[in-house]
């Protein structure tokens, strides 16, 4: 995208990459942050008062199943990494090369390229030529590759190829048909389930394959305190691994199905809540590095079913920016690193030169206004469909202004 001419966002608070929002302007030229801090704009520029709201960088949405325009501009979501379970699994050139044009140009669409041909978990795809087809990470989707010869495979050619593998961890073997996570209320509710130590199981097998290959891995979703243990160990020796999660794993715990709410049927399952306070932790010390949404709109024929037959999945880009604001006023991040989790670590593992304020980046900006109160409400979303088990859920902070490449959205 090109703007005509110049903006100068002024009287804002900038979020950089460390300390308390600065107050100060920022000046974009040609689809690039030109200059930032104690400035003031020039002669020509278009300039739009930020009236006192942060001036930060646009979310970097690591790992959603649906692009979705309204719910991600409404979230203040620039660019969207997709995962490649789609109604055309996205295992060859021609499917990411889409992809990868879909949201532009006030959306950029980053394709995940499967993993497995036809994300089976058995023949590697051809991912050299979906790489230079735009893939920017490769994905196991909502899978995990349970043939340890075809994962170590796959990491050893990520690795010569520079691409991070996103897998989803966990066992099949012992999760099976399981829709919740073993302990009472699984067992009050007679839903199938399945060990919380079928993550730490998958998470500790790739990670010794990735300390074996060199491959970066990033573990899309990591939910309990065993599997947290591990990732927190293995950065310890070096290893190239990071993890993510997202806010519906540190907002709520198991006791969140107890209506059979399908909602709240998601995957990996809601946890205990010794777990759910362990991934708080785990994002207060560093061990996470990205929250993501998660995005996967899912309407009536997927959800108006028993708990056990309903897909899994929530609406979750409109509910992300303060969901996480969240931890910020309770004191468990601060607000640098709230946008780190949410832009400047996803755009680096993606390889995007965004998701940071500072010159020369691209200019995707959100203008937020960190208090501004508001109900989520599942049947006014602007999501394709509403499944978001935060109905009715007060919250703060909402996007005032977005653009993409120094471009109103």
């Amino acid at each position: 995208m090109s703007n005509p001419t110049p903006i100068t966002l002024t009287n804002g608070r900038l979020v950089l990459s460390l300390g308390e929002p600065q107050p100060g302007a920022l000046r974009c030229v040609d689809g690039r942050i030109a200059a930032l801090g104690d400035i003031a704009p020039q002669a020509g520029d278009t300039v739009i008062d930020a009236k006192g709201a942060l001036i930060a960088p646009g979310l970097v949405d690591l790992g959603v199943f649906a692009i979705d325009k309204p719910a991600f501009h409404f979230g203040g979501i620039t660019r969207a990494a997709l995962m490649p379970d789609q109604g055309v699994v996205l295992d060859k050139r021609s499917a990411v090369r889409f992809s990868a044009q879909s949201g532009k140009p006030d959306l950029w669409v980053h394709p995940l390229a499967a993993a497995t041909k036809d994300l089976a978990g058995s023949e590697l795809a051809e991912l050299a030529l979906m790489r230079d087809a735009g893939a920017k990470a490769v994905s196991t989707g909502r899978r995990w590759i349970a043939d340890s010869g075809v994962m170590h495979r796959l990491l050893s050619y990520c690795a010569m190829l520079g691409l991070v593998v996103v897998t989803h961890a966990e066992d099949a073997g012992l999760t099976g048909s399981a829709v919740a996570t073993a302990g009472e209320m699984a067992t009050r509710l007679g839903l199938p389930s399945a060990p919380a130590e079928a993550e730490a199981l998958a998470v500790a097998r790739d990670i010794a394959l990735a300390e074996l290959t060199g491959a970066r891995l990033h573990f899309r979703q990591i939910t309990t305190a065993a599997a947290l243990d591990l990732v927190r160990a293995a950065k310890a020796r070096g290893v190239a691994v990071t993890a993510g999660v997202t806010p519906a794993h540190f907002m709520l715990s198991d006791v969140a199905t107890g209506d059979f709410r399908t909602f709240a049927r998601l995957s990996p399952p809601l946890r205990s809540e010794a777990d759910r306070q362990e991934v708080l932790v785990a994002i207060a010390d560093g061990t996470i590095d990205v929250i993501a949404s998660g995005h996967d709109p899912r309407g009536p024929e997927d959800k108006r079913l028993p708990f056990a037959d309903a897909e899994p999945g929530m609406a979750g880009a409109e509910t992300l920016l303060p969901l996480t604001l969240g931890l910020v006023r309770d004191g468990v991040i601060d607000t640098a690193r709230a946008f780190a989790l949410l832009a400047g670590n996803p755009a680096a593992l993606l390889g995007v030169n965004a998701g940071r304020l500072a010159v020369g980046a691209e200019a995707d900006i959100a203008l937020v206004d960190p208090e501004r109160p508001w109900i989520v409400d599942s049947d006014k979303m602007a999501a394709a469909a509403g499944n978001t088990p935060f109905d009715k859920l007060p919250v703060q902070g909402r996007v005032t202004a977005l653009f993409k490449g120094g471009v109103r959205v």
